[in-house]
């Protein structure tokens, strides 16, 4: 073929065809990754590097009405948990053949709210979504999404859509159920912020844990906070004036700040104040003592996650609806590691 036929203005797969001798099927074979000779990629791309084309995603995306983008917005993109959920959920929304946007909200409403209306707009197919308060606002915007949104966390029945959620009440009793058993009496509770969808749930399994074992409610054993490690050892230096012999975190984020409080204070971990934290985080097993922990399975949730929303893109391409919402659950388990050792004779 000629090559000398372009003219100038924007390449197109028939101007980079004339330049690299090949036809106009073997470009766009090329150009959208569905594999050719390797001579052929060769002369593809070089001709198009040669005319300065360059690929108009939008252009494709309005065409077959899909970005091959998918969004996962969370709280807090320092914390381990998130981490290993990104780490999950990318995992399988490559091997599908999709890019992975991250979004971190810092717990802002406002910031989720807009991030589930940016739907409409079409920078991304759908929206993994991990929200640590629920609010009517939220409700009415993943009722009215404009794409298939999977939200890992609890939501209240009649919400239509997909959810992976972790059984956090279970989790505690796990935890408090050891502490007895290592001989603490005492076990005190570093929780959240009792507004959020974790707090509450935590704090209803330490008192539901508490009952189980025959163990009154101290209100001067529990403190709320922030979730962080900072906030963890300001919180354990509050709870310290009642005599726990054991403090149950609501994150492992709060236990490392807790057990950082208690050896500046000098005492021992776990031999006068056992740590438990949940999530069994990467900082649970960097900590000094390593720190027991819940398992919430934050990899597990996250690849669930990522199945059911792949699951819902597939249903509206191949139906054009999505059927009645699906909510898992994945199972905790408890990780003991040298934090919470059994409690010694005085």
């Amino acid at each position: 073929m000629a090559t000398g036929m372009w003219n100038g203005g924007a390449p197109t797969i028939v101007s980079i065809a004339e330049r690299a001798g090949v036809s106009i099927a073997s470009v766009s074979r090329v150009l959208n990754g569905q594999g050719a000779r390797r001579d052929t990629v060769e002369r593809v791309r070089r001709a198009a590097a040669e005319l300065g084309y360059v690929p108009n995603a939008v252009a494709r995306s309005l065409k077959d009405g899909r970005t091959r983008q998918l969004t996962f917005a969370m709280p807090d993109i320092g914390n381990p948990v998130y981490v290993a959920m990104v780490r999950a959920i990318q995992s399988v929304t490559k091997a599908a053949g999709y890019r992975l946007l991250l979004h971190s909200t810092d717990a802002v409403a406002e910031d989720e709210l807009a991030v589930l209306r940016s739907l409409g707009d079409r920078t991304s197919d759908g929206l993994i979504l991990c929200p640590i308060r629920i609010t009517d606002a939220h409700i009415d915007a993943l009722t009215h999404a404009a794409g298939p949104v999977v939200v890992i966390g609890s939501l209240p029945d009649g919400v239509p859509v997909d959810s992976v959620r972790a059984d956090s009440v279970a989790g505690v009793a796990l935890a408090v159920a050891h502490l007895h058993e290592t001989g603490r009496r005492r076990i005190a509770f570093l929780g959240g912020p009792p507004d959020t969808v974790p707090g509450h749930n935590r704090d209803l399994g330490y008192r539901t844990a508490l009952a189980a074992h025959g163990l009154p409610y101290d209100e001067r054993l529990v403190v709320h906070t922030e979730f962080g490690i900072d906030s963890g050892s300001a919180a354990a230096e509050r709870l310290l004036p009642a005599g726990p012999d054991a403090i149950f975190c609501a994150n492992d984020q709060l236990a490392l700040g807790a057990a950082h409080a208690l050896l500046a204070r000098g005492l021992r971990v776990p031999g006068d104040v056992a740590v438990a934290g949940m999530d069994n985080s990467t900082l649970a097993q960097a900590g000094w003592p390593p720190l027991t922990s819940v398992d919430l399975g934050s990899s597990e949730r996250g690849r669930h996650a990522a199945e059911l929303l792949l699951d819902r893109l597939e249903d509206r391409a191949v139906h054009g609806a999505f059927p009645e919402p699906r909510t898992t659950t994945a199972p905790p388990r408890l990780v003991v590691r040298a934090s919470t050792a059994p409690a010694t004779d005085p």
